[in-house]
């Protein structure tokens, strides 16, 4: 079997901002990104995104504007596509079993894959990317990129013995040593 890598999007892939990334316009990869999921799929692995989504909820997109920033990801990788991407659209004070630091992703990674994602990477900018992947027994990896910095800053204890790196790429060089 291949090894699977659970993937954040906004501050991991493509470029964040605090006022959402909200159409494929504005979806813009960070650099070197890109080459590192073609990176890893070349050298077989299987790239899942979980990703949360609460601009749809908050109305500052639709399903249709994520899934033409999607579209976009997957043109831009050619042949080497992403093969998941879950998402979550629902807000924090939802209590979503689904929104991250929620398993829910996670566990529709498993059973679509059918496989337990224990030990595998996981690779986010935030506290709730940290979060879930150590419920779900993952070894996390923090970009410095999106909210990498702001969460590094945080100092929360969940930190304590996480990888850091300056971007993805960085981290999928890391891997694939």
């Amino acid at each position: 079997m291949s090894k699977i890598i659970v993937l954040d999007r906004d501050g991991v892939i493509n470029e964040d901002s605090d006022a959402y990334i909200k159409s494929a316009d504005e979806w813009q990869p960070v650099p070197g990104s890109i080459e590192a999921i073609k990176a890893l799929k070349q050298a077989g692995w299987t790239v899942a995104i979980a990703t949360n989504q609460s601009g749809i909820k908050r109305g500052y997109y639709g399903h249709k504007a994520l899934t033409e920033m999607h579209q976009k990801l997957q043109a831009l990788l050619g042949g080497d596509r992403v093969d998941w991407i879950s998402f979550a659209p629902y807000l924090a004070e939802d209590n979503s079993p689904a929104r991250k630091p929620g398993v829910g992703m996670l566990s529709a990674i498993e059973q679509r894959f059918n496989l337990k994602l224990a030990g595998a990477p996981m690779v986010g900018d935030t506290l709730a990317d940290i979060r879930v992947a150590k419920a779900k027994s993952m070894q996390p990896y923090l970009v410095k990129t999106g909210k990498g910095l702001r969460t590094l800053a945080s100092k929360e204890a969940v930190l304590a013995d996480v990888p850091v790196y300056e971007n993805l790429q960085a981290v999928v060089e890391a891997l694939l040593k």
